[in-house]
């Protein structure tokens, strides 16, 4: 199958994408490589799919040295007409997206990155599926669309209705997205709620590489609500994205 995966210089997206490969599957991997955080990060994890970057701005895929199934466009999710092209151009049997702004603190402090990205992106990333017949989609949801809800633990079939960050909205709207494009035009959509995963390579601003870098350091670790509070955290193998 010839694949899209966004966000292949992410954390969740960089897994998705070697498994894939290494599974024979021909992956075509897209990412803006925006410095939320430290972009050496990064440009390691798609150095480790044999994709090298410089600074320059991408107009042309990149073929991975690695894997001869492989190539990487550097492109923005909401740029509609680089998107169109996209998927005019490379014709997809099936489309991964796990590109989005990420962090719920962040939201408040830039809202208007988390609109472009994680709607008018995903807004993109929909139209070309419709309009290039690609029958299956799936992409990143977030536990957080449970919002206020209390019921314990939380259930797919609970009501999703009182979202408390921006970054929850958007993922919220993603479903809803979602949702209406597979009934208007027969799309196999599946949107998958991550609760907090972690491993290798994973993203420098969640809490296990926070902890550990305090520790190595020697500094305090942040606690919240006076430490009564507790999370649910899923190893990257075990979050069942590749089927």
């Amino acid at each position: 199958m010839k694949i899209l995966v966004t966000g292949t210089a992410g954390f969740i997206g960089f897994h998705l994408a070697k498994k894939l490969l290494d599974r024979g599957d021909t992956v075509v991997g897209i990412d803006n490589i925006n410095d939320y955080y430290d972009i050496n990060l990064k440009h390691g994890r798609l150095k480790e799919l044999g994709i090298e970057l410089g600074a320059e701005t991408l107009v042309s895929p990149i073929n991975s040295t690695t894997y001869k199934n492989h190539k990487f466009y550097k492109l923005d999710l909401a740029d509609k007409e680089a998107m169109e092209t996209l998927f005019k151009t490379e014709k997809f049997d099936a489309v991964m997206n796990l590109a989005a702004q990420a962090g719920v603190r962040y939201s408040l402090e830039n809202p208007h990155a988390y609109i472009q990205s994680n709607v008018v992106g995903f807004l993109n990333i929909l139209e070309g599926c419709r309009n290039t017949n690609v029958k299956n989609l799936a992409f990143a949801s977030s536990s957080s669309v449970y919002g206020l809800n209390e019921s314990q633990p939380f259930k797919t079939t609970d009501k999703t209705e009182h979202q408390v960050s921006l970054y929850a909205a958007t993922k919220k709207s993603n479903e809803m997205m979602a949702h209406t494009y597979a009934h208007l035009y027969g799309i196999q959509v599946t949107g998958l709620r991550f609760f907090t995963v972690y491993g290798p390579w994973g993203r420098p601003d969640m809490a296990p590489m926070l902890f550990t870098d305090a520790i190595l350091n020697d500094r305090a670790i942040k606690v919240f609500n006076n430490g009564k509070m507790s999370r649910d955290f899923t190893y990257i193998d075990d979050i069942g994205i590749v089927a």
